[in-house]
């Protein structure tokens, strides 16, 4: 090994004013050879468009290339090598290779074909998709869990009730969360939940809320969470979700359907035939 590095080491002492005008192996716009094989501007301008890494000549640019012909190198006698699987490989460069023809070509197709324009085109022309009700909701919480007796269960629900019946006398929604709630975010601002997009909650709890009025208050019903006394404080309203805040999901949707388009297209163009054992 101490041999091929100083042998390279030589190689590139050769190269380092730039680009030679070598002539062997008929490549006129070669860099170098490594072990007799022309390595030409092209190829390394291409590996450094690969990595990311600037062109211009400058201190990195040196030694970039020096790594690059020491890897050239010794993958080319570690090649020659009698005890490598080289049919493994052989598979393992093939699948590389078809996978990232595969993932470059829909990369360029789908950034093309899924802009800007189509996306927000598909926006305007579907708004029932981006529409919703939403109300703004105050709930007062009574938590129930799985591993709870029945008695305690009835606890909570006669709990609930007395909430109720408090409210149902006259006193603060605000105040009864503040003092009963045991969801304790939402009892310090009087239980209020902010606004809900209907089917967005737990089903039980969406049913009730988009059936009631501005200002009514529920009578305790239970949830996976547990029992809620609810009131509606606004809506229910139609909100249209803005642009910005569903262009990722078209985004997403557009390329799958143009991914799958394409891969349809194109192996409509091509004849496959499977052989059985």
């Amino acid at each position: 090994m101490k041999g091929l590095f100083s042998k390279t080491a030589g190689i590139v002492a050769s190269v380092a004013f730039g680009t030679l005008l070598l002539t062997a192996c008929g490549h006129r716009n070669a860099i170098a050879k490594v072990d007799g094989h022309a390595v030409t501007k092209a190829q390394f301008d291409n590996y450094l468009k690969f990595k990311h890494l600037p062109e211009q000549k400058n201190g990195q640019y040196g030694q970039v290339l020096d790594q690059y012909l020491q890897r050239q190198a010794l993958a080319d006698v570690i090649s020659k090598q009698p005890d490598l699987n080289k049919g493994l490989i052989q598979a393992e460069l093939e699948d590389f290779k078809t996978q990232m023809l595969i993932s470059r070509y829909f990369d360029q197709y789908l950034n093309k074909t899924v802009d800007e324009t189509a996306v927000r085109n598909y926006y305007n022309a579907h708004p029932d998709q981006f529409q919703h009700k939403q109300v703004e909701v105050a709930h007062i919480l009574f938590r129930v869990t799985s591993n709870m007796t029945e008695a305690e269960r009835k606890a909570k629900l006669t709990a609930a009730e007395e909430a109720y019946s408090k409210l149902k006398a006259g006193a603060s929604f605000a105040k009864i969360a503040a003092r009963y709630s045991e969801d304790r975010v939402s009892a310090k601002k009087g239980g209020n939940l902010g606004w809900l997009q209907q089917g967005a909650i737990d089903p039980r709890f969406s049913k009730t809320v988009f059936s009631m009025k501005p200002g009514q208050i529920s009578k305790p019903f239970e949830t996976a969470f547990g029992y809620h006394i609810v009131k509606l404080l606004k809506g229910p309203v139609e909100a249209k979700q803005p642009f910005e805040a569903v262009e990722g999901d078209i985004r997403y949707q557009l390329r799958n359907q143009a991914k799958a388009a394409e891969i349809k297209r194109l192996l409509s163009k091509v004849d496959i035939k499977k052989y059985t054992r």
